[in-house]
């Protein structure tokens, strides 16, 4: 119950970042096309590079899910890191990408714009609307019916990968400023890598601005 309340607390607290992506959702194809495709035919493996990215390629870094989930930790990560990642990116493919968003938000303080939660928002409902579907076509026995719900499915599943691909097609391009493209950064220290016990999240690659000190007066 504790666990669930600080997972709460955490996005809770992630709307208060003031930090925002350098692309949204709907600018990432036009952002970097190329990933965007890649990751539209072939998102698991994108997945599976991002977060091998998104800790700086520590591997020993590595924990199930980032830390966000509760068998986060308790899946023998440390034993074979490379084995439990791929397992996590091909067997629980959407918590792999949004755990990986949550690494970067909570590392770089960034929000999520509220273009990007009517999609995100849009795609859930759409996948709950098609799952209704399908169940009430099951219960009533509807030929029509069906039908419909099979409409709905396919066009349910084409927003989901659509969505997906252009989101870590976002956490491509914020990884490309975090790596240098746009100015070096530095690797954070290994107890920053997961921030849910946080109250704060730290400046990492968004360092404050310095404010200008006051000049002496001097007197003759």
């Amino acid at each position: 119950m504790a666990a669930s309340q600080a997972y709460l607390d955490k996005a809770q607290l992630r709307q208060s970042y003031r930090n925002v992506w350098h692309t949204d959702l709907t600018n990432a194809i036009s952002a970097d096309f190329t990933c965007c495709c890649l990751s539209l035919w072939c998102g698991p493996c994108v997945s599976y590079m991002l977060r091998k990215r998104a800790l700086y390629n520590d591997m020993s870094r590595y924990v199930c899910c980032a830390g966000y989930m509760p068998c986060s930790g308790k899946c023998g990560e440390n034993k074979c890191p490379e084995l439990c990642l791929a397992t996590e990116v091909f067997c629980c493919f959407g918590n792999s990408v949004a755990s990986t968003r949550f690494l970067l938000q909570d590392e770089f303080n960034i929000q999520t714009t509220q273009c990007d939660n009517c999609i995100i928002g849009f795609m859930f409902c759409l996948q709950q609307l098609a799952c209704i579907c399908s169940l009430v076509a099951c219960i009533v026995g509807s030929e029509e019916l069906s039908e419909a719900s099979q409409m709905i499915s396919c066009l349910s599943n084409m927003v989901y990968w659509t969505v997906c691909s252009c989101m870590q097609t976002q956490h491509k391009v914020e990884m490309d400023k975090r790596d240098g493209k746009f100015g070096p950064m530095a690797v954070p220290p290994m107890q920053q890598m997961s921030r849910i016990d946080q109250q704060v999240p730290p400046y990492l690659g968004y360092a404050p601005q310095p404010q200008p000190q006051p000049q002496p007066a001097y007197y003759r």
